[in-house]
Parts: structure tokens; sequence; C-alpha cells
């Protein structure tokens, strides 16, 4: 198979490493092109009509199902395909349709067994049993492995006893495990029993996880149903899925709804109806999706052009994961410590046994385990893309992990619930982190991977990466020599940035200082730079623990969220924080919000907020500066829908001439919209002691909070860590600026000791009181620089060293009370004072500072 042909039709980001092929395949740009063709150059009408188009979409239609089939090497008379939403729509028409027999005198009636190790739509399919009265029976793997064969004439005669139904996977989407096809016939046959029960028994296969990089012969393997989902297969389209059906059964099938195109006749004023003949006809609700459904064929036709079928499919991806399994299971610590933990049922020996999948953890030295979610973030800073969770198979993930049942209620309690990034509790794993190779999935792509657990876990801390096995060594899978050339995932680091004590963005555009007062609404307390530079130097000589130590340094707001820093000396509050702190944000042509995640070159859009002219002025280089308008005009204005963490907000659009100027920077069209100044959006969480106080915080554009402090401190701890011992000593990569920066905070404080800020629970600026909410826990942006827009992953792998895998830094602080009768500021200079959270006492203030500090919150 020729691995790198399909890759050069992806339309993908040069240096994307996917690998979550078992969460969905991706589409090679012909199949789409193809398609896309295939529908200019025809009309397809609703297959219900009779018209001339109808009749061209209900022919293709059967040829499509005719291609299904020939690919599981089975035809029309045997099985019968029936398009459903997904492979959990054709579960869910089996629990509904399926001949159940419910108990009475005669007999204990049908029951459904599962494997343990299923996806959550086979468990679920259990609570439409359990309303037919039907019980259901959790089967471990080891049980079935080890149940005793009998032979048929011990099985007895079924014939007149209950059915049954017995579903398991081909693969295991949790460790890609492939469980054993002859199963089938045994379990119908009555050689191998789920449980102990006298009736016929039916076979589920759920193929879904399965037929995506291996082929299915069901001419040989004859299960009674077969969901599967297309995405997993061609990538696209989505949103559509299959149930094959054994055409031995299709006469038992009983449905109660029916929908349209299911009926051959009925009355709408009586109970009488009469439903289709065939299968399909009976079975599909509606309209199916006839354009996607169409669509498969192309998906078919590039699938054989590309990989000359199934079989070599499954070679070369289970050729890959041999390769990846191998050398993460010799990865070691200079203690001889396994570096990952692996959960597997098999030694990746043969294709027949196991799936290209890999479930594993990562341990640190002393064997602990690290939060999936912390790997899943450095991934992303490589640019590599996994799966982290149960992915939907709790059975799977418990019996690997060792987790229990009560452990499992004793998570919800604790607040983790499937698909968040609560990734330790008390220590344990809840989850883990898969990988999962596709038919276009490269020797590169594993060899980056490898890379990336090599750099972060044995390179930063212990010396030299480990070699990597290339092409023709033992344990590699044989390749083009192109795969060669595999390079490491990239670590360059970001280019200069400002020395310390200068302002992040001053003179990048012209020679005026970005500190700045708020012009116009009083007069200036104290000067930026030499603020600064007195308060840094008054803190090395205060002792330690004075509370007087802690003064800001600096103050930022955000007027564009993931835009750069707007600093400044002394700047008015508002209702949602500091005024104008992130009041716009950019978004893309579907009104999505955009952060440095997905678009790292935001961090160069730089806006100044003129309070006396009203204006806001963006620039960034290679631009002409624009003007935006501080409010907006309530004639003219057009509301629209947006999400911010997941709260929808209602904002503006701040017209075609910005969206232009945005769009000619980023070379894709992008619009600038501000949240409306009547609309309210309140804080989800309540806090401390005083709950009422918080019903009523309110919330700008931000993530969590109004505020965001960090202190100096901190920073500088960090940046001694990441600083590289030479000859002349210890190296400075990156300068105080460049850090501060990076974290993207409103306040920062020069502290006496790293981290005591989270310690504190509340703090007091003059006549400002502040809520300590609890710790910014950090994403990927704090890699970027926020000078270039580089990435550099050694900031985000430190922090995680540092504070014990879960990255942290920083404090959110919400208002406890705030009176805006009169205007109030905060200022470089200005005294914090901390409430701790251990004697919750407040600190007394000099008598001959209490005056002074009331100077930040003033009349104008």
């Amino acid at each position: 198979m020729q691995s790198r042909q399909p890759r050069a039709l992806l339309p993908r980001s040069p240096g994307t490493v996917y690998l979550d092929h078992a969460g969905t395949t991706l589409f090679p740009q012909s199949q789409i092109t193809s398609f896309m063709k295939d529908l200019m150059e025809n009309v397809y009408g609703n297959p219900h009509s009779q018209n001339i188009s109808s009749k061209l979409t209900h022919d293709t239609v059967e040829q499509v199902r005719f291609r299904i089939l020939a690919h599981f090497n089975t035809s029309p008379e045997d099985y019968t395909v029936i398009f459903t939403s997904g492979s959990t729509a054709a579960l869910k028409l089996v629990a509904e349709a399926f001949p159940w027999v419910s108990p009475g005198p005669e007999g204990s009636g049908s029951c459904f067994c599962y494997l343990t190790d299923s996806h959550t739509s086979v468990v679920g399919m259990r609570k439409i049993t359990a309303a037919m009265n039907v019980s259901s029976i959790p089967v471990r793997p080891e049980d079935m492995w080890s149940a005793e064969r009998q032979d048929a004439a011990a099985a007895g005669d079924p014939a007149g006893q209950p059915p049954h139904l017995f579903c398991y996977p081909a693969q295991s989407n949790f460790s890609g495990t492939r469980y054993p096809l002859s199963w089938i016939g045994e379990v119908k046959s009555g050689r191998r029993r789920p449980a102990s029960r006298p009736g016929k028994w039916f076979v589920l296969l759920d193929a879904a996880a399965f037929v995506g990089t291996s082929p299915l012969d069901l001419s040989v393997h004859q299960a009674d149903f077969v969901p599967i989902s297309f995405y997993k297969i061609f990538g696209f389209p989505t949103g559509l899925g299959a149930l094959l059906v054994n055409n031995r059964l299709a006469a038992l099938l009983r449905k109660t709804y029916f929908g349209g195109g299911t009926a051959a006749a009925y009355l709408a004023g009586d109970d009488f109806y009469v439903p289709r003949e065939s299968v399909a006809e009976r079975l599909e609700d509606g309209t199916i999706s006839f354009l996607d459904v169409i669509a498969l064929k192309h998906g078919f036709d590039a699938l054989e052009r590309l990989t000359g079928g199934m079989e070599s499919i499954r070679q070369h991806t289970f050729t890959l994961a041999q390769y990846t399994y191998t050398a993460l299971s010799s990865l070691r610590y200079p203690n001889g410590a396994p570096v990952v933990q692996i959960y597997s049922d098999s030694d990746f020996s043969s294709p027949e046994v196991q799936g290209p999948v890999i479930s594993f953890n990562v341990l640190d030295d002393h064997g602990n385990v690290v939060g999936y979610s912390q790997v899943d973030k450095m991934a992303s800073l490589h640019n590599i893309h996994v799966r982290t969770g149960c992915f939907c198979n709790t059975g799977a993930c418990q019996r690997h992990l060792g987790i229990s049942d009560e452990m499992v209620k004793k998570h919800l309690q604790a607040g983790h619930v499937c698909g968040d990034d609560v990734d330790l509790i008390d220590g344990q794993p809840t989850g883990s982190v898969r990988i999962s190779f596709g038919y276009m999935s490269t020797l590169e792509d594993a060899q980056a991977f490898l890379r990336f657990i090599i750099a972060t876990r044995l390179h930063s801390s212990h010396g030299q990466p480990l070699p990597l096995a290339t092409p023709g060594e033992a344990g590699a899978p044989p390749e083009d020599s192109e795969a060669q050339n595999a390079v490491p995932a990239a670590r360059a680091r970001g280019s200069s940035s400002p020395q310390e004590d200068t302002s992040p963005h001053s003179g990048v555009w012209n020679n005026s200082p970005t500190a700045v007062d708020a012009e116009g609404l009083c007069p200036p307390l104290l000067e930026a730079t030499g603020t600064q530079q007195t308060t840094s130097e008054k803190a090395a000589d205060v002792p330690d623990g004075d509370l007087r130590s802690h003064v800001i340094t600096n103050l930022f707001l955000y007027p564009i969220k993931s835009c750069a820093a707007f600093e400044v000396i002394r700047w008015p509050l508002g209702s949602q924080g500091l005024l104008y702190d992130r009041s716009w944000m950019v978004v893309n042509h579907n009104g999505i919000c955009l952060s440095q995640k997905q678009e790292p070159r935001l961090c160069l859009i730089q806006p100044f907020i003129d309070l006396q002219r009203r204006i806001m002025v963006i620039k960034a280089q290679g631009m002409e500066p624009i003007e935006v308008p501080l409010e907006e005009n309530s004639e003219q204005v057009q509301i629209c829908q947006s999400k911010v963490c997941a709260d929808r907000v209602n904002t503006y659009d701040c017209g075609e001439k910005i969206s232009n100027w945005l769009s000619k920077f980023f070379g894709r069209p992008y619009h600038l919209i501000k949240q409306s100044s009547d609309f309210q959006r309140n804080a989800k969480k309540k806090h401390g002691k005083d709950q009422s106080a918080h019903t009523t915080a309110t919330l700008s554009l931000v993530n969590e909070a109004q505020y965001l402090l960090i202190n100096r401190s901190s920073i500088l701890e960090l940046q001694q860590q990441l600083s590289t011992s030479c000859e002349n000593g210890k190296e400075e990569l990156f300068p105080m600026n460049n850090l501060i920066s990076r974290f993207r905070a409103n306040i920062i404080t020069n502290g006496t000791r790293a981290f005591e800020e989270e310690k504190w629970d509340e703090i007091s600026i003059g006549s400002l009181r502040f809520q300590v909410l609890g710790p910014c826990h950090r994403c990927q942006m704090i890699c970027i620089d926020q000078q270039t827009g580089q990435r550099n992953q050694d900031v985000f792998q430190k922090l995680s060293e540092r504070r014990e895998r879960k990255v942290k830094f920083g404090v959110y602080l919400m208002h406890t009370s705030l009176d805006l009768s009169s205007p109030c500021y905060l200022s470089v200079g200005s005294q914090v004072l901390p409430l701790l959270k251990e004697n919750m006492e407040h600190h007394d203030i000099p008598a001959t500072d209490f005056m002074e500090i009331l100077l930040t919150c003033s009349p104008m």
C-alpha cells in the first residue's frame, strides 16, 4: 500500500499529525471533488416522488445499497441495508424491533446479553428492553472467553423457545482488542452461550470500530445484525450509518411507529395500517439522507483507488500500531521506570486479535499517572491530535484502569462526568489517552508521536532523547525511503523579546509608550516606568511576609478577546471588570469566536483605547490603523448571537470596514463583534460565604471571571526553571515581560513568595474588595509568544512539572461589591492587601497609608 499517496490528496494543514482515526477517519480531497462534481452535473430529487430526478435518486441509492453489501462480501439475497443516522440509531432500532418475549407463566422470556467492553450505545439498549420487562445480562470478556463450548446436540432444540440477543463489538473502541468473529456461529448454534438460558440465540455484531480498518466477510460470519457508521470508513459523510439485517430474521422484526414512506396503506381516522413489503421500506422512517447516501459511492471509489482494498488497509494500519506499541513499551526513565502504561489484551502480535488502537497513560519516573488532559494539551502544542477519556466505553475503562463501580459513583459526586477534563481523582486516573491509525497514516505520524513522548518525558529533564528505529531496522515497519526523513515535532523557540521592565508592546508601531493613563478622566498618579522600577526595587528590600510588599506593578486590559494587551497606568472600573476589557472578539464566517489556539496571529492585533475621542484604534504590522467606535449606534445595530464558554451572548457586528481590514490581515473572512451594552451575562458559579454578592456579578466576553491576577515572584520561579546552564552560568531564555505577557493577566503584583496568591481568600486594593475565586487552569495559549505569535512548548512543560501535572497559574478575582455612583480606578503602585485563607482576618493598614490608598477610588 502506498501510504504517502492518500496523504498528498488530503486537504490538511501541513505538519498536522492526526491520530484519532477510531473517532473518525479523514476524507481525501478527491472524494469530495468527485462528489461535488456529481451534484453539479445531476439533479437528485426526493426518492419518494415519481419524476425523472426522483427516479435517478432511487436507482442511485439502490446501487449504493448493492455496493455496501458487496463491500462486506454478501448480497441482497442474504442481507438488507437499512440506512440510519448512525450506528447508535441502528442499535436503537434493533432494541425496538427485536421480537422480545416477556416472561410469563410458561417461561422466563427473552434476555439481552452484551459484552461489558461495549460502547455506551450498546449498553443503552437495556433501557428499552427493561421497558418491555426483558432482563439484561452484562457479560465480562473473560467469562465469554472461558465459556465452555458445547456440541450441537447438547445445545438442545430451540424451536418454540424465546429469542435472546447477544451483542459484542468486533473491535473494542477502548483498547483495540478484536474479539473472535467465530463467536457469531458458536452463539447462534448454541455451542457457546453468553448465559444459561434456554432459547434461540441471535447475534448483533457491533462493527462500527472494526470496519474502518479491516475487511468483514458476512458470507462467512453471518451475524443477524451489523450496525456501521460510514464516517469511520470514509470520513465523509457524517451522520449516516446503516443496519445490515440478515434476511432470515427480517420477517420477525416488529416496529410500532410508522413514518413517511413506510406505509403501504393507512387510515387517518381509524387504527388501520399496512406496512410496505420490503424490510428497508418498513424500517426507514421518512426520507433518507439521499445525498449523503450518494456520497458513499464516491467514498468507495476513493478507498479502492487509493488503497487497493480493506486487506491492504488492515496490514498497513496494524504494522504502524505494532511499531508504535513496541517503541512505547520500551521507553524507560533513567531509573528503569516505564514511561507509559498501555492497556491491552494482546501483545500486538497479529491483526486478527488487535486493531490499530493504543490506549495508554503517561507515567512520571515515580510511577504516578500524568493526567490525560495534560498530555492532550502538550500533544496539541506539537500539533498532534489524540483522543482522551473513556471513549464512551465505561466497561472497558473500568476493567483496564481498575475502577470499581463505587469509584465511578464517587467520581460523579466529585463532579466528574464523561467527556470532561477531570483526569485524576485522588491520584487515580479516570481515563486514558488513545491513539489510532487510519489508511492515510504514515510512519512519519508514528515517529512524530514517539518523538513527542520522548521530548516531553525524557529529553527536557533527563538528557538526550532516545533514538528511534528507522525503516529497515528491527522493529520498524517497511516504508518508502521518504519516511526516513521524518523529523521531530517542531520545538523552535520564538524570536528575542523586549527587556524586562519595558512595555511588552512599546515602540513597536510608534514612539509613544503603550502604558497609558485614563486620559481625560483624572490626572496621572504615577509614571509607568518609574513606578515599575521603584516597586521592583522596593520589593527586594522588604522583609519576607510584610504585606506592604504587595503592590500593583502592571495593569493590562485586552479590549479584543485573544488580541494584544493594552497596558495602562490608571484605568476605570466597570460593572464587568476593567472598562472595555474583553468587550470585543473576532469571529469567523460562521460567527464562531476565535482564540489564539486556532489563530496565533491574533496576538499581533494591537488595540488602543482613546477615552477622550471615544474610539478604539486597531493597529497591525503592514496595515493602516483603523478606528472603531467604543459604543454602538443603537439605531443601526443588528443584534446577533454568539457563544463564549458555552454561554450565548448578544453581540453586534462592528461593520464591513473593520471586517475587510481583519480579513485582509488574516487572509480569510473574519468579523469584529462587540457585546451589546444592554446584555447581561451573569457569572455561572458562586464562590465564598457571601453567596448573594455573586448572584449579580456580570461578565464581559471573558472565560470565567472579571479579573486575573498573577504574581511576579511566581513568574520569577518559572523563569529560573526555564533558564538553561551554559559556560557563563544561567542563560535567560525568557525575559520577565515575555512570560508575563503569555499569561494575559489584568493585574500584576510583586509578591514576596511564589504562588502565595493561591492562599488568598480576598484582597483589598484601596476601598475595593475582590473575592479570590481560585486558580486559573492553563491551556496551550501560554506557549504562544505574544510578540511574535510563535509557539514554544517549554513554558507549558515546565509549569506542568512544577505544579504537579496540573497547569495552574494566577488566580481569578471577582468584585464582592462595587459602587459605581463615583468612578473607581485601579492604579499601578497601589497596595494589594490579602486576606489569607488560614486566618480569614484582615491585616491592619497603617494609618499613614490609608489616605493614600483611598485615592485609588476617588470621584472624577
